[in-house]
């Protein structure tokens, strides 16, 4: 068994399933993918609620973005997120606000449109893929560096080159790449935090980082 999926089940086993990403509709999927850059989920959340009676892309995108600014300011950087979502709304109002027209669409041809809106990077498109479309990308973010660099795995510099690593070594479908990704998340915040918790980790016995303490 490749070592990346041994370390899958592990996890699994050890947390079950993590039912990620949190949201009503694929909208407020994609919004909190938006929303995450930068903060706290707690944060997010506090932003949606104020958000939920106009969750609409329609109504959202006509919203005043000065008022949109207001409701998300939990979220911090609450100016500079509105933008973003203003502009995601523009590039989706291009393909008439249609989640069926972006499902259609090749992955890379997709990914390729939405790196092209300003203010959305690789980890909130592939973000955008994975949890609002269902799409099989894998998504790298800073717990997954950590995570995986201290577990002895090569963690290159640039973004894609990491995500090919997942991509290529396990089974190219959307439920494995969502739920590995939020265990990574769990696991990292729970255990694998900035200062490791290596005594109480299920992953010691495969972490480089913990036999060098042990």
């Amino acid at each position: 068994m490749d070592r990346l999926m041994g370390i899958y089940n592990k996890l699994y086993r050890h947390y079950g399933p993590q039912h990620w990403w949190p949201g009503d509709t694929r909208f407020e999927i994609v919004i909190g993918a938006i929303l995450t850059q930068n903060t706290s989920w707690s944060n997010v959340e506090k932003a949606i609620v104020n958000m939920k009676p106009y969750l609409e892309p329609e109504i959202l995108h006509r919203m005043d973005v000065n008022r949109l600014a207001e409701m998300i300011k939990p979220s911090g950087f609450f100016n500079v997120k509105a933008n973003r979502i203003r502009n995601f709304l523009d590039w989706f109002s291009g393909k008439g606000y249609s989640f069926s027209r972006l499902m259609e669409m090749d992955v890379e041809e997709l990914r390729k449109e939405l790196l092209g809106i300003n203010g959305v990077g690789r980890e909130t498109a592939d973000s955008i893929i994975l949890y609002g479309l269902g799409k099989p990308v894998f998504v790298i973010d800073a717990y997954t560096r950590r995570l995986f660099g201290r577990l002895g795995f090569d963690m290159p510099d640039d973004y894609d080159d990491v995500r090919v690593i997942f991509e290529n070594r396990l089974d190219r479908h959307e439920g494995l790449f969502n739920e590995y990704h939020a265990l990574i998340v769990r696991h990292s915040k729970e255990c694998c935090r900035k200062k490791p918790d290596c005594a109480n980790c299920i992953l010691a016995s495969d972490c480089a980082a913990a036999a060098e303490k042990y």
